[in-house]
């Protein structure tokens, strides 16, 4: 099989993609699925960051086990443990059978998922690499967009236990589009690790300043993101009175922003580096973080004022994302999976502590996610600009 930069960024959206419709696709459903599981809807929440607690644990050892085996096995093997999770789920009563097996299946898309990025590095590199990152991840960002208004419309149709339904049914169908039409990208030549060498890569990757600078600004990035998400069905539905079948709308209008963003930043690296692509969209992320701050502070958050401030906050993931992504590769194509899955596993982990930061205490404002934007923010911007340094010309 030839594999264009299109065909590329097609399969590794559809197969990225899987996480946000886990994430995103049952939030319109998430009261209903408190009631059912008797608890408060702030601690169903906490579903989100269990979910991204083992999707970090899913890419730690997954990143490993295919830079051993190969992109396809890793691959296969993590959709079938998140289908037949998604199965599982379909029949729990409690909210501890939730939350464990939205761990198991957070493994298994974990596993999956760490994958698109080393397939995209085994195949491209440098500015290439980091265009059809972006060209990827804006494809992607459609998955977001739809994932509330398909659980919206599935959760009307029959109850929440649909969406998992629908969630087995995409994996099912990503296990055939995978297995007929990707071909191991794995070079047949590449070295092998051992254990020790596998902790040996990723303690390379840890001391590795400049790519720790990527690293944890594109955590900061995420952690801002998810507690956003995390809040979200409570702040809009419950707190500013925002019906089911309107949450989709506010909250798919974040990702217009994205994917408006990544299509600028495929322009704009035409003359300007990735990094300075980054620190633009993690300065205007800390303005916008202020200004939400302020906001709560004077008592005029509402849906109208907060979902503008929102829409830009999340649409700077355009310009940061991608950029670090394949600039962080560029010093690790020997063992890019590994890489790959040390990144997620750090981002994925602060995402669910940013998640269980805003849902644990159940305090009813916006305090508590303005301020975790805040401080993620500004460590982000603090990560680059000391680790990484000063953007050099294109």
């Amino acid at each position: 099989m030839t594999l264009s930069a299109r065909r590329v960024a097609l399969l590794v959206a559809a197969n990225t993609a899987l996480a946000p419709f886990a994430i995103d696709a049952y939030l319109p459903a998430m009261p209903a699925l408190a009631d059912t599981v008797g608890a408060s809807v702030h601690h169903t929440e906490l579903s989100i960051s269990v979910f991204l607690l083992g999707f970090a644990f899913g890419q730690l050892f997954g990143g490993p086990m295919s830079d051993r085996l190969g992109r396809r096995p890793v691959l296969l093997s993590g959709l079938v443990v998140f289908l037949l999770a998604s199965l599982m789920i379909m029949r729990i009563e409690t909210l501890g059978e939730l939350l464990t097996w939205r761990f198991v299946q957070a493994l298994g898309g974990g596993a999956c998922v760490v994958n698109s990025a080393a397939i995209v590095r085994d195949c491209f590199s440098g500015r290439e690499a980091a265009k059809v990152m972006s060209t990827m991840a804006m494809i992607l960002m459609l998955a977001p967009l739809v994932a509330p208004a398909v659980g919206s419309g599935l959760f009307y149709l029959a109850d929440w236990w649909l969406i998992f339904a629908f969630l087995a049914v995409y994996a099912a169908f990503l296990l055939w589009l995978m297995g007929t039409r990707l071909p191991e990208t794995r070079p047949v030549d590449a070295p092998v690790a051992s254990a020790g060498q596998v902790l040996r890569n990723y303690w390379s990757v840890l001391r590795h300043r400049e790519a720790m600078g990527y690293v944890l600004s594109v955590a900061s990035t995420f952690s801002g993101m998810f507690a956003f998400i995390t809040s979200s069905p409570f702040l809009y539905m419950t707190h500013y009175g925002a019906s089911p079948a309107v949450y989709p709308l506010v909250f798919g209008a974040n990702v217009v922003v994205m994917a408006s963003s990544n299509r600028l930043n495929i322009r704009l690296l035409r003359r300007r580096t990735p990094q300075q692509n980054m620190r633009l969209g993690l300065g205007v992320q800390f303005c916008v973080a202020l200004a939400l701050v302020a906001l709560v502070a004077s008592g005029l958050d509402s849906l109208f004022t907060v979902v503008p401030l929102i829409m830009v906050f999340m649409g700077m993931v355009g310009l940061i994302t991608p950029n670090a992504i394949a600039s962080m590769l560029e010093h690790f194509s020997h063992m890019s999976a590994t890489a790959t899955a040390l990144l997620g596993c750090i981002q994925f982990t602060s995402g669910a502590l940013a998640g269980a930061a805003v849902s644990a205490f159940e305090v009813n404002s916006a305090w508590p996610m303005v301020l975790t934007m805040l401080g993620v923010s500004l460590i982000g911007n603090l990560a680059l600009r000391r680790l990484v340094g000063c953007p050099t010309h294109a």
